[in-house]
């Protein structure tokens, strides 16, 4: 198992904090493993993708890193360039 993965499995477990901050931030963790997965299948760099955007580099590796709440026009705009669809519901 990976250092991530023994320091995850530990802190899940034995971290009431860290685990309510990992479980509360489940959806954009989703969003983001989406996001970077339709970047890379579309063969876009970060760079690349920001261009499309019209952003900077930066702001993608923040949105990938997790250090970065997007608003709806820019997932919209990321959407456009990876030639998806944003759909937003409650579930």
């Amino acid at each position: 198992m990976s250092d991530y993965k023994n320091f995850l499995k530990e802190n899940l477990k034995n971290d009431a904090e860290f685990k309510k901050i990992w479980e509360e931030n489940a959806e954009r963790r989703e969003l983001v493993k989406q996001i970077i997965a339709l970047r890379i299948q579309e063969r876009l760099s970060q760079k690349e993708l920001a261009e499309k955007i019209g952003t900077n580099q930066s702001a993608i590796s923040r949105l990938e890193g997790g250090k970065y709440n997007p608003s709806i026009d820019f997932l919209t705009r990321i959407g456009k360039a990876l030639n998806k669809k944003v759909v937003i519901s409650f579930e």
